[in-house]
Formats: structure tokens, sequence, C-alpha cells
């Protein structure tokens, strides 16, 4: 039978013409690359040998004339695509800039960090959600190249400063929860962008608003991984999420802490939710990331391959529906909010310590990298998640208690940062040890 078909010039030709498609296909890399010979290119082109001051013309921003609000001509939508924006930027870290260098040059942004265009109505609402300890140099560059590059793309932004408190091990992840939390009781946000201090955004053609169907990772081309993207589920260093979508992964875990892990645990979480991981173009998501050393509370978690492990089984247990923490104080900087929380502590610490005279020893399982490879693996039965409801707001004291009320305190002006401090303990908590204070105006 085969042998007639092949004798047929219509039959031949059209098993010959299968195996033409079928080899262009793969040789061209699939349908994006066949695309792009149509005229579809995969991306913009920058060059990024010729940058721009990120506050060129940033006066041009500024209304010239008080606006007067009238309830009888609402403003007009801005653009979709800003028209300040310049592209490539010079992004330096040869000086330190201060805090009050950085609110001279930036006039329209308001206490707290708030931003809001004049003007135009923006098309997006962002909150920025930085976690941070004993990285106020970093905080300055980032706040430095940040605001300009914000308003340059007029949205409606604040940006909120997660200050770990005490000593304890660091949690990345955790410290983001709590940000997105005490920020969504500030504004109805429509846009959560969770930032790491050390990152800079080298185009401002890189929208920080989100995707509304899929978490969205930003900084796909860092200068540290060569500006390419290290690995396919990679989702560290800047995301985007939506509220809904971040309330339907049930926000980031808690139990990481010390470095590494959260990312893939964060990663696996979109994939169970059954979404997928959005991205800007190579050529927009390019971020420079501030050189430093190794930070002492941050040492690289032994535990994060286990509770990547736990990942399909745990995710809905442990995240937003499971947070706890004490809000110590919350201070209005002219550049940003601070939230100054007590976490806690890892609950492994102290089976963590060596034994005498076993000091430094270390030993990674020689199973991880089955492990991760586990990880991209999709799951026979997911979990589902649709009928589990999240709540924001704050816990509730049990019946015939009352919680500690609230402080309220302005800030002297003889301090020079003209804030208002606002504390607030949840009951049954007490404020962990160590430093609790805000971050200081200026920059140690």
């Amino acid at each position: 039978m085969l042998r007639r078909l092949l004798e047929r010039p219509r039959s031949l030709a059209l098993l010959v013409g299968c195996q033409f498609a079928f080899v262009a296909y793969f040789s061209l890399g699939g349908f994006r690359s066949l695309a792009s010979l149509f005229g579809r290119a995969a991306g913009p082109v920058f060059d990024y040998s010729r940058t721009h001051d990120v506050y060129a013309n940033l006066s041009r921003l500024l209304p010239r004339e008080p606006a007067r609000p009238d309830p009888a001509r609402p403003l007009p939508f801005c653009p979709e695509r800003s028209p300040f924006l310049v592209g490539p930027l010079t992004v330096t870290f040869s000086r330190v800039p201060t805090l009050e260098q950085i609110q001279a040059k930036n006039p329209a942004v308001r206490e707290g960090g708030r931003y809001q265009p004049p003007g135009c109505e923006p098309r997006s609402r962002t909150a920025v959600i930085i976690p941070h300890r004993n990285r106020e140099t970093h905080l300055g560059h980032l706040l430095y190249y940040l605001h300009p590059f914000l308003q340059r793309q007029q949205l409606q932004y604040g940006i909120y400063v997660v200050h770990q408190a005490g000593n304890s091990t660091f949690n990345r992840a955790k410290l983001l929860n709590v940000g997105v939390k005490e920020a969504l009781k500030d504004e109805e946000w429509d846009c959560l962008f969770l930032h790491d201090v050390d990152l800079i955004p080298e185009n401002d053609h890189n929208l920080y608003t989100c995707d509304p169907w899929n978490p969205k990772h930003v900084s796909v081309a860092m200068n540290k991984f060569g500006y390419s993207l290290p690995y396919p589920q990679y989702f560290g260093g800047v995301s985007a999420l939506t509220p809904d979508q971040y309330m339907k992964i049930n926000g980031f875990p808690n139990e990481y802490w010390g470095w590494g892990g959260e990312d893939d645990d964060i990663a696996t979480r979109v994939r169970l939710a059954g979404m997928k991981i959005a991205r800007p173009p190579i050529s927009i998501g390019h971020y420079k990331m501030v050189k430093h050393k190794s930070d002492k509370g941050n040492e690289e978690n032994p535990h994060r391959f286990d509770l990547l492990i736990r990942t399909q089984r745990m995710w809905t247990q442990d995240g937003m529906n499971s947070l706890s923490y004490v809000l110590l104080a919350k201070h209005l900087h002219p550049l940003y909010t601070n939230l100054t929380v007590d976490i806690g502590t890892d609950p492994r610490a102290a089976r963590r310590a060596p034994a005498p005279g076993h000091e430094g020893q270390r030993h990674r399982s020689s199973t991880s990298l089955f492990r991760e490879e586990m990880l991209r693996k999709p799951p026979r039965d997911p979990v589902a998640w649709g009928d589990r409801g999240l709540s924001l707001s704050l816990h509730r004291p049990p019946n015939g208690t009352q919680a500690a009320p609230g402080i309220t305190q302005r800030s002297p002006k003889g301090a020079g940062d003209g804030g208002t401090n606002v504390v607030v303990r949840d009951e049954g908590m007490a404020p962990g040890r160590g430093d609790n204070r805000s971050l200081a105006q200026g920059t140690r």
C-alpha cells in the first residue's frame, strides 16, 4: 500500500512537504521564530551603549500651575505608552546619594513615597514592596533611580520598605507577605511589585504594571547572569502580581529562613494555581545589581531543598493564610513608607547549631539535583484551591479581650524627617529582641 502511495505524484509531494515543514519548524525554533520571519520580532531592539540620564527633562512632568479638581470635568486617562520614556538609562554606583538629595530631585513625591501624575488619570496604581535589613546604601541607590523611573511611566505608585527587626535569620518571602498585607490596608492597589533592594532597572520601557492574566517575572536580564535568564522557571529579583493573583497562589511561603529556595517555591505555586509566568522581552528587562558581600544573618538555607519537595502539598497551608507578625512601627518618610516588623525567628535555628568540635561542617544532600528536577514536572493530581478564602484583615482578639491600642506620634520637626510614626502590636505577641527602630532619614 505504501508503494502505491509513493508512486502517486500528489502523495509523494505531500510527504516531502510535510517532512520539509517538520525540519523547518524545529530548525527555526518553533512558532516564535517562524513568526519573526513574517515581520513579528521577538522584542524591540535598544542600544545600551547610548544611555540617558533618568532625571533628564523630568521637570516636564511637574504641573505648571496648581491643579484645581473639577468634578464636572474628570481628568482624561494617561496614554497607554508614556511620551516621557527615554529607553536605556545610565546607572552607576560611584556615589551614594543622601535621602535629602533624592528628595530635592523629586519634588512631586509626597510623604510616604507616594506619587500621582498631574493632568491625567493613571492607568495603573502600583505598590512597590522592598524587603530590607542593613542595606541603607543599596536603598539609597534604588530610590535615586526608581522614583524618576516610575514618574516617567505616569503611574500612581507608593514605595514600601519592610524592615526586619532584630538579628534573627533574614526571611525575604515573609517580609514580602507582610508588605503586601500592610500596603493593601492603605489603598486598593492594582499591581504589587516585589522588588529586591539591590536591583536597579536600566530601561524605562520596562513598565511597572501587571499582566492581567499571569504573574510577571520582570528582572529577566540581570548583569549578574550576563543579561540572560539563568533557567526557565527562575522567578527571583523583581516580580509583579495583581492582588488576585497573589492570593490565588496563597502569597509567598513563610518558612524559608536564609538565602535561596523561595523563588523556586513561588514559581511552583504559580504552576499549581493554573497560571504561567509572563515576562517582558529580554531587551527590556535589563537590571544592574549593586555589588555586595554576603549578609550576616542571610546565609544559605540548608533546608531549602527539603522545603521545595513539600511545596506541592503545603502551598495551600503556608502563605498568606498562615502569616503572623507584629508591626512595630510605621513611619512615613518623604520618599517611602517604612514598616518595621517582628516576624519571629527560624524554628530550626536551635537544631541547626553544630555540635562542639564540628563547627563549619556542611553537607548537601546528593539528591538535590533530583529534587530540583522533580519540581519541573507537573503534578499528577493538583490540589484545588478555589474554595479557600483569604482575609487581609488583622487577626481579631478572642471574645472578651481587646487588642492593645495603636499609638500615633508625630515625629519632632528637629529630626528633619517630618513623618508620622504609627506603632501597632497584635494581641498575644511580644516584640522581638534587637533593633526595632525605623530606618533613619539619612544613609549610614
